[in-house]
């Protein structure tokens, strides 16, 4: 079942359980998808439908973020309620050990050197890791590793 089927489904039970939480997000989640099948005028796959989560996922830590220093823990909760089900549609996110690893096998795939040499492991690392690991946490690991 493609990603786009399932949240139709989530969006149908969550209609008939009387949700409304998550059927707002869900709601959220497809209209984001279906504006941008407009806007590129295509059919996204679940790889796109993915980066179109992770967009919405960082838009909502950054608003909590902002929430926080602005002391409006009412608003804050909220985001961090619509995180938790936008987090229901990605894949598993990976450990440090498991980025780590990652990260050694790229650095030693493109035969990276140094700091130079970074856009070199991104390109190796982001196909393998995207979707399961936060692409900032992976590019400052990497640029640790590669400046010691």
């Amino acid at each position: 079942m493609s990603l786009k089927a399932r949240l139709t489904d989530d969006m149908k039970a969550a209609m008939k359980s009387g949700d409304k939480q998550r059927l707002g997000v869900i709601r959220l989640i497809l209209a984001a998808v279906k504006q941008r099948e407009v806007d590129e005028r295509i059919v996204l796959d679940d790889a796109q439908v993915l980066a179109a989560l992770e967009k919405m996922l960082k838009q909502r830590k950054d608003s909590v973020a902002q929430y926080e220093a602005a002391a409006r823990e009412d608003l804050a909760q909220v985001e961090r309620d619509e995180i938790v089900v936008i987090q229901t549609y990605l894949p598993q996110q990976m450990s440090a050990d498991e980025l780590a690893a990652e990260v050694a096998a790229a650095i030693a795939a493109s035969g990276a050197t140094g700091p130079a040499d970074m856009g070199k492991v991104m390109a190796v690392l982001k196909p393998k890791i995207a979707g399961r690991a936060d692409m900032g946490q992976a590019s400052a690991l990497v640029k640790h590793k590669l400046a010691g």
